[in-house]
């Protein structure tokens, strides 16, 4: 019996019930995208009230993308459960290879590795699980397309796994409430080291993600959560360009807080 639970949470991990009675369709978004030059998709769930409030809601819950750099929790959290991280202090020696990024060209921590998403460290860290683990905890996730074919320091960049927006969104609800098969201190690692803005009115976790799909188009995450008054809110952004001078890591902020603006958020009144 334990054993048909567990089965059944992994099938549930990621799926939630959108209905017309619990998804607002916000379409007054789609300025956001349209004025940075990008298509997309976002959500947001109220977690008191199970309610949705979508843009885009067939991207949103149909369409698979590459997830760049998000996968940087699941790395994390695999990472530390299986003591190949000791925690978010633990160093990683720079390798000397100079990169396009400056915060990367650097001894790092965890902590610091995550906040600036650095590709070598997490690169490290997978080289160090090995292909057999990783897969073991994919496939018990049941993350995405489930597919880390090619290099073990490369699956999640080169479009072989491929995620939903409504997939990324279940992870992190998951996270938030120790509810996947991680221990408590696994959580609450990786929850610490995605907290990014802590003030008086909000609190804001999220992990970014910065990629290229097959045709040549770049992709954009940002995947977390605001809480106000201690309330929850979990969310997913996904946006797309085709132009190569669009600056995605830019763009995707400046859409994320205009929309949480407009939604009332940033006040403490949510």
């Amino acid at each position: 019996m334990q054993k048909l639970f567990f089965i059944v949470g992994v099938l549930c991990l990621f799926l939630f019930s959108c209905s017309p009675n619990n998804v607002t369709e916000d379409n007054s978004l789609k300025k956001y995208f349209d004025s940075a030059n990008t298509t997309g998709c976002f959500a947001l769930f109220d977690n008191a009230t199970g309610h949705f409030t979508i843009y885009n809601l067939k991207r949103y819950r149909d369409s698979s993308y590459t997830p760049a750099s998000t996968f940087k929790i699941v790395n994390s959290l695999i990472g530390i459960q299986t003591g190949v991280i000791s925690d978010e202090n633990m160093v990683i020696k720079w390798d000397g290879v100079k990169r396009w990024n400056e915060d990367w060209n650097k001894d790092l921590t965890m902590a610091e590795a995550f906040k600036v998403s650095a590709v070598p460290y997490y690169q490290e860290v997978a080289r160090r699980i090995g292909h057999d683990t990783m897969k073991k905890w994919i496939d018990t996730l049941s993350y995405g397309n489930k597919d880390i074919n090619g290099p073990i320091d490369s699956f999640w960049l080169n479009n072989h796994l491929k995620i939903t927006p409504d997939e990324e969104l279940g992870l992190v609800k998951k996270l938030y409430f120790d509810q996947l098969p991680f221990f408590k201190r696994t959580q609450g690692i990786v929850r610490k080291v995605m907290l990014r803005e802590d003030n008086s009115n909000y609190k804001l976790s999220y992990k970014t993600g910065w990629g290229n799909r097959e045709n040549g188009n770049q992709i954009g995450w940002v995947v977390g959560w605001i809480e106000e008054n201690k309330h929850p809110y979990f969310f997913v952004l996904n946006i797309e360009s085709a132009d190569k001078n669009v600056s995605i890591p830019t763009v995707r902020m400046n859409i994320l807080k205009s929309i949480f603006s407009q939604l009332g958020f940033f006040q403490g009144k949510k």
